[in-house]
């Protein structure tokens, strides 16, 4: 098992949770109030919000909540790991077995915000730290909760931040949920959804389980489609970051395009090579609008002077990167975009044979 180290833990601490108001006022924080207040007026039950720690047990991120234990979502590849025992949550579903377990109300909704840790390619779409919304409805006696309710509770969620909005729910098995399903808004995935497993339930009880993505919520209630701009330092995207308006473009910069030819492990995949790119860039990796795997060729289909050329040897492949550089704050030039290719490509070849940009 690989942990993180010291300072990765605290970089990944740092990371601003953009649900939180004491880290100051952001659009996320309104997309969940809206969300909690229809909810409660639909249902006339209190709302516990309870955000929880970043750092939870791995028994609550996912045994507590059924995952086989030879789910692929385990593996480190994919999971961060503090230590045997603790985790960076990957959802913030992860708080809801400690709230379960002291549970006194006998008809709640109970809801968790906050940032979560996953490793994920890196698009316009997507981020290794997104944001996430809990909803659990809990009834301890009473009718049992159907998926009538569930169906009430999809239509009161998108009716309070995204009205008119056409939803598609096909079913998704979870662990945690029975007839499991996901969230389509306008063809975008925001969330899933189920009836609250029993196992993971206390006894007597009933409920209704939904997991949002709050980062899909607030771009497409802006009307904005770049996930970076949630986060852009620039005051002129920053300050219409604060509130649910729609979203004005400021000045567009200009893209670049840089290509990499690497050799890796047969085993990497696209969301360990943009993870380890994040980390190689740290902050500069805001400048990386996408990191996309344009092909990939095993060594066996490869002609020996490719081999040679990046060093390629039995067990790796090679995969064509293309890094599509675009900084939010300004223009990069030819000089700084291949610097960038040149960390990125340092941090994911694994060939014995090198090709630089700018050295």
């Amino acid at each position: 098992m690989s942990y993180l180290t010291p300072a990765q833990l605290q970089a990944a601490l740092e990371q601003r949770d953009l649900t939180d108001p004491d880290a100051g006022e952001h659009a996320v924080q309104q997309v969940v109030s809206k969300i909690e207040t229809a909810l409660h007026d639909t249902w006339g039950i209190p709302v516990r919000r309870d955000p929880g720690p970043r750092i939870v047990p791995v028994a609550d991120n996912y045994d507590r909540l059924r995952y086989d234990t030879a789910a692929v979502t385990r593996d480190r590849r994919y999971s961060r790991y503090v230590d045997h025992e603790r985790m960076l949550r990957s959802h913030t579903t992860a708080r809801i077995p400690a709230l379960l377990d002291r549970l006194t109300d006998t008809d709640v909704l109970l809801s968790v915000p906050g940032i979560s840790y996953r490793r994920d390619v890196i698009d316009r779409q997507h981020v290794g730290e997104p944001h996430q919304l809990d909803l659990w409805r809990v009834r301890t006696g009473g009718p049992p909760l159907t998926d009538d309710d569930l169906t009430q509770m999809i239509a009161t969620v998108v009716g309070a931040v995204l009205p008119g909005k056409a939803i598609e729910t096909p079913d998704s098995p979870h662990p945690y949920t029975l007839d499991g399903r996901e969230i389509y808004v306008d063809g975008v995935e925001i969330g899933e959804c189920g009836l609250a497993h029993p196992e993971v339930l206390p006894a007597g009880a009933t409920g209704l389980a939904m997991g949002l993505g709050l980062d899909r919520i607030t771009m497409l209630v802006k009307g904005i489609d770049d996930i970076r701009l949630l986060r852009a330092a620039d005051p002129r995207v920053a300050d219409q970051m604060r509130d649910l308006a729609p979203y004005h473009p400021v000045s567009a910069k200009p893209a670049t395009a840089r290509d990499l030819s690497l050799a890796v492990a047969d085993d990497r995949d696209a969301e360990q090579l943009g993870d380890r790119a994040r980390a190689a860039l740290g902050d500069d990796s805001q400048a990386i609008e996408e990191i996309s795997v344009r092909s990939e060729t095993a060594y066996a289909d490869l002609p020996e002077s490719a081999r040679r050329r990046m060093g390629l040897r039995p067990g790796q492949k090679n995969v064509l990167l293309r890094l599509l550089l675009r900084d939010l704050d300004r223009t990069l030039d030819a000089a700084e975009a291949n610097a960038i290719r040149d960390r990125v490509y340092e941090a994911l070849h694994e060939g014995g044979e090198h090709e630089w940009a700018a050295r």
